[in-house]
């Protein structure tokens, strides 16, 4: 706590120190509070320093809420992955986490996140074709099983030349709205099985790593503002005299502790 006049005034040199540390930004208008847990989507703070026309701003403050203030994830496979036949569609699966907060992978295939949110998916897919004509793939994803119109691409997979077989990388991104625990997959099929999402070893001359036969990425891009109840953001929805209510996700998590300024 840093010193406070007394109401009348100080001398010059109580002042002063006033003056100066608030030129420095030392002032006593911060504060700290705990998410209520049980599924609960409101806090509320309770401070003598809030006024119906004050401005709370609130960060994360604590390691479990930081962790839900930056949710990401990045995957990849190490296994070739063929298509049976050209009338199925097959979902793209994944056998390695390389990062994961917030997004994880359900039954090798579901890029699931733990709360709502506008999520960029971008992915790799090292494709080749044993034929010698050029061959279709078509990529797009499914959102809880169900396609998502106008998500389609198609790529051409060389054909074999020279004894060498056709490759291809196919990437883009997607961005796509979700709720709690939605997933999203993403759906191949192939004119011709001879087409096939296909896992590089490391090789030699010069030395190179391996490839991956998919790597896929997702990451948290905002909130459309719309959504509390499943929002990773915590914001404050109404203050009143010595009070404020912070509006959040459905929070069952312990110590999810924010930080908060009060201005005016």
């Amino acid at each position: 706590m840093y010193r406070i006049l007394p109401p009348f005034g100080g001398n010059p040199r109580q002042v002063a120190e006033v003056v100066n540390l608030m030129m420095l930004g030392k002032t006593n208008n911060t504060g700290t509070v705990t998410l209520e847990t049980g599924g609960a989507t409101t806090t509320t703070i309770t401070d003598f320093r809030i006024g119906s026309d004050s401005k709370v701003i609130v960060i994360p403050y604590s390691a479990a809420a930081f962790t839900d203030s930056t949710p990401y994830g990045a995957f990849q496979d190490s296994t070739d992955q063929t298509a049976g036949s050209t009338t199925t569609a097959y979902p793209v699966t994944y056998n390695t986490t390389d990062f994961s907060n917030g997004v994880s992978v359900a039954s090798n295939s579901r890029l699931t996140v733990k709360s709502y949110g506008i999520y960029n998916i971008q992915f790799s897919f090292q494709f080749v074709n044993t034929d010698s004509q050029i061959h279709d793939v078509d990529i797009w994803f499914a959102k809880n099983g169900t396609n998502i119109a106008n998500s389609n691409s198609r790529f051409s997979i060389p054909n074999s030349h020279g004894g060498v077989d056709g490759h291809l990388i196919a990437a883009m991104n997607f961005w796509v709205e979700l709720q709690a625990n939605d997933y999203v997959e993403i759906m191949w099929r192939t004119d011709n099985t001879a087409v096939s999402i296909q896992q590089i070893p490391a090789t030699t001359s010069p030395t190179r790593p391996a490839t991956p036969s998919a790597i896929v990425t997702m990451n948290f891009v905002s909130s459309n503002g719309t959504n509390a109840a499943g929002d990773y953001c915590v914001y404050v929805s109404a203050v009143g005299k010595a009070t404020a209510t912070l509006t959040h996700f459905a929070n069952s998590t312990a110590d999810k502790t924010y930080a908060y300024v009060i201005v005016g």
